[in-house]
């Protein structure tokens, strides 16, 4: 037997790779401290887990779930967006709910992508946009984002490209990995690029609520529900990332593609989760936000600032999110040399920017993702090595 030859597309997920290479130095007895996966460390809101566990206990609550979500998740949804983005969505109609965004990235390329159709992804990005794509036999085409135009997508190129056989756009603000801000300039251009071109626009937006003191979605913007869409997750504004609860909102007519997508692929997700969903949406003020996550990562983020600077790194005070991007020195050859030196010599794990594209070949990446009490410790340690 042979392998789909769809495989040979794609190889084995970065971070799979090298966390089985850091299990073996952790075995070895090393003690890596990893700043290098965005994985929140604390935990969600009390009554999250009070909720799952009440419905855990109930005889009722363990059968199949509706793939569209229950209303009280979709309700939830809804009432958060109008709360921090100030965007209706009609739960009915507007809303579904994913097992993750992750997972909204393969059941849009199918909803609206056929093989041999082409998709635009940004550059760096995050790398799933290209697997993804060509897993199932799209072609990708780069567009730029670099550091001098704060990476924000440059619309004179984009024009200048061959947009004939593109059907989708991706695009990630607040931005990961490079921590460039929204703008609403931005989406505004990206509107009215997705009408004037009948490609759908895909806004990922997970980070908003991560050290940025003014959230904005996509669709804020007039008329971007005809044409646009936008991922959202608990994963890290609600410390959640195990949990694997997304959602994706947009018109009617692209929420029925998606779901009939969807409902080909899996099943609802377990009651007691999206019940809790709901209330971590519901009760999770702005309040327990502040404390529980702003608060946490802004002394943490301080720690990160420190370690680019031992590394010798510059890098833009104004980023948001929960990671630090950090441009190298010109005495390393490459921005690997600088990962694997910090890996091997002071047992740190930095994320390299290569992965996420050419255009991260010299840059590096730290989450904050990590108790301080490490990521003080891994300063130290590369303070040691880095003379």
């Amino acid at each position: 037997m042979q392998p789909a030859n769809r495989l040979s597309e794609v190889q084995e997920y970065y971070f799979s790779r090298k966390l089985k290479e850091v299990a073996l130095l952790n075995a070895a007895g090393c003690d890596i401290i990893s700043l290098a996966i965005g994985s929140p460390d604390m935990p969600p809101s009390p009554q999250t887990i009070d909720k799952l566990c009440e419905i855990a206990a109930r005889s009722d609550a363990h059968g199949y779930q509706p793939t569209r979500g229950t209303i009280e998740l979709r309700q939830a949804m809804a009432g958060f967006y109008k709360r921090w983005y100030d965007v209706m969505l009609d739960p009915e109609t507007e809303i579904q709910p994913l097992i993750g965004s992750k997972e909204g990235i393969l059941h849009i390329t199918l909803a609206f992508v056929n093989t041999g159709d082409e998709v635009l992804v940004p550059n760096p990005g995050y790398p799933t946009y290209t697997s993804l794509s060509k897993i199932l036999g799209a072609g990708v085409v780069n567009y730029n984002l670099r550091e001098d135009c704060g990476w924000q997508p440059n619309f004179d190129e984009l024009e200048q490209m061959d947009l004939s056989r593109v059907r989708l756009m991706w695009t990630n603000y607040p931005n990961m990995p490079t921590g460039g801000d929204a703008r609403r300039e931005t989406f505004e251009r990206l509107v009215d690029f997705a009408r004037r071109h009948a490609i759908v626009v895909v806004n990922d937006n997970p980070y908003s609520l991560i050290l940025n003191s003014h959230p904005i979605s996509l669709l804020q913007i007039p008329g971007a529900k005809d044409y646009c869409i936008e991922l959202n997750s608990m994963s890290k504004s609600h410390n959640m990332p195990g949990w694997r609860v997304g959602m994706c909102a947009s018109n009617a007519q692209y929420i029925s593609w998606i779901l009939k997508i969807k409902s080909n692929i899996d099943s609802g997700m377990f009651r007691g989760l999206q019940l809790a969903a709901a209330e971590a949406y519901n009760t999770n003020s702005p309040a327990w936000h502040r404390e529980a996550n702003i608060n946490t990562y802004r002394r943490r983020r301080d720690i990160a600032e420190r370690i680019m600077r031992a590394l010798g790194c510059t890098f833009d005070p104004a980023q948001v999110g929960m990671f630090l991007w950090g441009k190298i020195p010109d005495r390393y050859q490459d921005t690997e040399q600088l990962t694997e030196r910090v890996l091997q010599e002071a047992h740190v794990f930095i994320t390299p920017g290569f992965i996420f594209g050419s255009n991260g070949c010299r840059y590096i990446r730290i989450s904050l993702c990590a108790k301080d009490e490490r990521m003080n410790e891994a300063l130290k340690r590369i303070e040691t090595i880095i003379k």
